[in-house]
């Protein structure tokens, strides 16, 4: 195992996407992220902004018809093993986004994350707490290193 690998096996990288909202969501990820609070560096879990560093996909909203192909191609990039964390109601249903006449998509929005790509953690929440997104993000670690073991 060279260098990279190694130090890769000793942290989580994770990677934040943004596919449509109102970006609650996204201001909560970046204080669990950054903020001297809640500080998920603390856990060796760094952002990272090159999806082949990255080991987790933290995706925010609902995937509109212009995020859903990004979407697919950032995923794909993604080395395996890979997790995916959807956050927010908007992540998780479509929240206030989705087709008023059920689930039948509208030309803009293709729905929930799980339509496009798998996912593997669900955070709930309108916007989610920063404390909430810590704890599914720590939630993946042990199936993540589980992986790269």
């Amino acid at each position: 195992m060279g260098l990279k690998g190694h130090s890769r096996s000793k942290s989580i990288h994770v990677m934040l996407v943004y596919t449509g909202g109102c970006n609650g969501c996204d201001i909560e990820i970046v204080n669990a992220v950054l903020s001297p609070r809640f500080d998920l560096e603390q856990y060796n879990v760094y952002l990272t902004w090159n999806p082949r560093e990255a080991d987790v996909l933290v995706v925010s909203g609902p995937v509109v018809h212009w995020t859903k192909e990004p979407l697919l191609k950032i995923y794909e990039a993604i080395p395996d093993p890979k997790l995916v964390v959807a956050v927010g109601a908007c992540a998780l249903t479509g929240g206030v986004y989705k087709n008023i006449h059920g689930d039948i998509p509208s030309e803009e929005i293709e729905g929930p994350v799980e339509n496009v790509i798998p996912v593997d953690a669900k955070i709930h929440g309108c916007a989610v707490r920063a404390k909430d997104v810590v704890a599914g993000v720590a939630s993946v670690i042990p199936i993540i290193n589980g992986l790269k073991d």
